[in-house]
């Protein structure tokens, strides 16, 4: 069965796949890297798991000559930045992002002309060319320590989710400029919806992540980002929890908290609680097997882009 896995060939029913994934890694001398929104089986056999940074941060600190990262586009290309002299593959090249891809280089190049006296602030879920334009990168997590660490007399241009963007503003008293970018993932949830779920589980505590939207945020218990509401869900002595981001994190989420009961927060029409992002569930056992298998698809990326992007990633590092 070894041939089961050639570009465009089918892949037997009877093949076990995670012995095979296990098989290749070491073959290959691969790390396997997965974010929270991954499926579980995946989640279950990365060798890191987390989200886009501290995982290019963790694939730093292996000898791996592979990087195969099971996340999206622009987090391969971070992996990519910061371990050039890896192969970094990726299960499926068309796992995007709509906040990434809401921003093109190009037009941000145009709104960064038009306001010389700027700095630019970049939210990691971009791309390597919105990066290489950026002053500085921030995540979730670090972003209102990354802001704070910036001159004062100088405005701010943020980018490129305006909901972190104005979560941030308010949070801080400030008035930055905010791209008009979203996460499909966490414009939807239906307010009321949310209220009638708070209202039906007296006790509950609802946590969301700052890409959610205003008027979403505002019924939140708890604000913060992946790693912070992981931790809140371990730590809280809350025991009903409505959590509102992506609910492959649920996964992770049951594990640190199994007596826990974990509500994901409903969206649009109501005809399904579970807020999926489809760029995300593009990668697949099969396609982990395909990209270990062929190496294939690689993330390439111009010496000078990825030099340039660097530098912004560099200075919010130097942070801590």
């Amino acid at each position: 069965m070894t041939e089961s896995g050639i570009v465009g060939g089918p892949i037997s029913t009877d093949l076990d796949l995670e012995a095979e994934i296990q098989k290749l890694k070491k073959e290959r001398n691969a790390v396997i890297l997965a974010h929270y929104y991954q499926e579980s089986e995946i989640q279950d056999l990365a060798d890191f798991l987390g989200d886009s940074l501290a995982l290019a941060q963790a694939a730093q600190k292996t000898e791996a000559d592979v990087i195969v990262f099971c996340g999206v586009h622009f987090m391969a290309e971070t992996a990519k930045i910061l371990n050039p002299t890896r192969i970094v593959v990726v299960p499926d090249l068309e796992a995007g992002c709509s906040l990434a891809d809401s921003c093109p280089a190009p037009e941000l190049a145009a709104w960064k002309q038009a306001h010389p006296d700027h700095q630019v602030v970049s939210y990691i879920n971009c791309s390597a060319g919105v990066k290489a334009l950026s002053d500085i990168i921030c995540t979730s997590s670090n972003a209102e320590r990354v802001i704070e660490s910036l001159p004062k007399d100088k405005p701010i241009l943020f980018c490129p989710d305006r909901n972190l963007g104005d979560w941030l503003n308010k949070k801080l008293g400030l008035n930055m400029d905010l791209w008009q970018g979203t996460c499909i993932v966490h414009e939807i949830f239906d307010e009321q919806k949310i209220i009638d779920l708070k209202v039906n589980n007296p006790g509950a505590v609802f946590i969301a992540h700052p890409e959610c939207e205003d008027h979403v945020l505002r019924h939140a218990d708890f604000v913060g980002s992946t790693s912070a509401l992981l931790k809140f869900v371990a730590e809280s002595d809350h025991q009903r929890i409505i959590v509102g981001t992506e609910t492959g994190i649920l996964h992770e989420m049951q594990k640190r908290a199994p007596h826990k009961e974990l509500i994901p927060a409903p969206f649009g029409d109501g005809t399904c609680a579970c807020n999926e992002c489809p760029y995300m569930k593009l990668n697949t056992m099969e396609k982990l097997y395909r990209s270990l298998h062929d190496l294939e698809p690689r993330l390439e990326m111009a010496e000078d882009l990825r030099l340039k992007a660097l530098k912004p990633l560099e200075r919010m590092l130097a942070l801590g």
